[in-house]
């Protein structure tokens, strides 16, 4: 008979044991699989040790489970000495009382904090990595845990509309879970229920935290009162590299930088996971370093990513990254997530926006006002310049046509005079004293 692997499978979840390929062997009544497949999706039921043939029926656990590691006594060989006394247990007798043991102390769930460290699906289950750290984050636990298919399609579904967060490495969670040992796989933690209210409390908290700490030190407003941009001609855009927000930032932005109207400097950061916050500033001070050594400081400093889950958005509640922002001379625009996303940092900075679209939309709507003016104000000097022509034109003819009229009439007063001084030399009145009655005057 071939080997088998039997498991002990409860009869409500039988079909969760078929379904994984698991079969029944009705003479045992129990279910079984080949020690050659992947064990790790049968891990939920206990094991039975591997056989040719049916198993026998296990004994009922022990009342103290320390009398499972108690030593056997060596049978007299057929030659009749006795060999050597046993010193002890096979280790799989050891670890299956330890398994008695957690067993007996914990029947049922409990509920307990957890930081998630890691996690991966496999077969519909979620395999995490869970720990508890201290304030200065060092790490005081750590186990491995796991929330079944039957139950992650039941529990994180209802998680993640309540929350908007999905289950990945750094978000913390009030989970019930229930500790199991097996001999094979060791010490894991079942999981069957999570407290959406205590990951939305904890984040909350997070910026609840920060922002106090920024409204002591009288920092919190500060950067809303820089002096605003009358106009862009120059951007320096921070972003994950090949966002998918980037994409649709630069769709606008690369148009207005390839007609001149407007340059933009990206660098690149993650912006989550352990450290985003950290390079976020690292690459941003160093841009702007650069940008002052060639007297060349942009107008505005934008901050964009594209939406996520709200724990992949926690990353930047981050008191290091705000208080960075916060101190800048310069206008930062965020464009951080959807709609209904909010992070610290949007609400520390000059301007918030929903998107990266909207960010780079605002910034043409200003180039496009501030171009509107121009051609507004180029209209009005040139209406104006053409005014004051005419009316030059129309005070020069009238001046012309003045001087010409005066110069007529001028010509014409001299004209008369003369033929009147010619008259009155021509015909002057005789003299009758010297001329003889009768004769005309010279």
């Amino acid at each position: 008979m071939e080997e088998r692997h039997y498991l002990n499978v409860p009869f409500k979840e039988k079909d969760a044991a078929k379904a994984l390929g698991a079969r029944y062997d009705p003479e045992c009544r129990r279910w079984w699989v080949r020690p050659d497949v992947d064990l790790s999706a049968f891990a939920k039921w206990d094991h039975l040790p591997t056989t040719t043939g049916s198993p026998a029926v296990p004994a009922a656990p022990s009342a103290n489970a320390s009398d499972l590691f108690a030593p056997r006594e060596v049978a007299v060989p057929a030659g009749g000495e006795l060999a050597p006394t046993a010193k002890g247990i096979p280790l799989s007798r050891l670890l299956g009382g330890v398994a008695t043991a957690i067993a007996q102390a914990f029947k049922g769930g409990v509920w307990t904090m957890v930081e998630v460290v890691n996690a991966k699906l496999g077969s519909g289950h979620v395999y995490l990595e869970v720990s508890e750290r201290d304030k200065a984050g060092q790490v005081l636990a750590k186990a491995h845990a796991m929330i079944w298919a039957n139950v992650a399609s039941k529990i994180l579904p209802e998680f993640e509309r309540a929350t908007g967060a999905s289950i990945a490495a750094g978000i913390k969670l009030l989970v019930r879970a229930r500790p199991t040992f097996k001999a094979q796989y060791g010490f894991s933690l079942e999981i069957d229920a999570i407290d959406s209210e205590y990951t939305l409390g904890d984040l909350e908290a997070r910026k609840r935290e920060i922002r106090a700490r920024l409204q002591r030190e009288g920092v919190f407003e500060q950067n809303k009162h820089v002096p605003p941009p009358w106009d862009f001609t120059s951007v320096l855009v921070v972003a994950p590299h090949e966002a998918a927000g980037l994409g649709d930032f630069r769709k606008e932005s690369d148009r207005l930088a390839q007609f001149g109207i407007c340059r933009f400097t990206y660098v690149h950061s993650r912006f989550q996971g352990e450290g985003a916050a950290r390079e976020i500033v690292a690459a941003l001070s160093a841009a702007l370093d650069e940008c002052a050594a060639d007297d060349d400081l942009p107008d505005a400093i934008a901050i964009i990513r594209g939406g996520g889950a709200v724990n992949d958005l926690a990353w930047l509640d981050n008191y290091d990254l705000a208080r960075f922002i916060c101190d800048q001379p310069l206008p930062v625009l965020t464009g951080i997530g959807h709609e209904r996303d909010s992070t610290i940092l949007d609400e520390v900075a000059f301007a918030k926006f929903d998107t990266p679209s909207k960010v780079i939309g605002a910034i043409e709507k200003l180039i496009a006002r501030r171009a509107r003016e121009a051609k507004a104000a180029s209209d009005a000097i040139m209406g104006a310049a053409a005014r004051a022509v005419r009316e030059m034109r129309a005070a020069v003819e009238r001046a012309h046509g003045q001087v010409a009229a005066d110069a007529t009439a001028s010509v014409a007063r001299v004209r008369q005079k003369s033929r009147d001084a010619i008259m009155r030399s021509v015909w002057r009145p005789c003299e009758t004293s010297t001329r003889p009655a009768g004769t005309a005057c010279g």
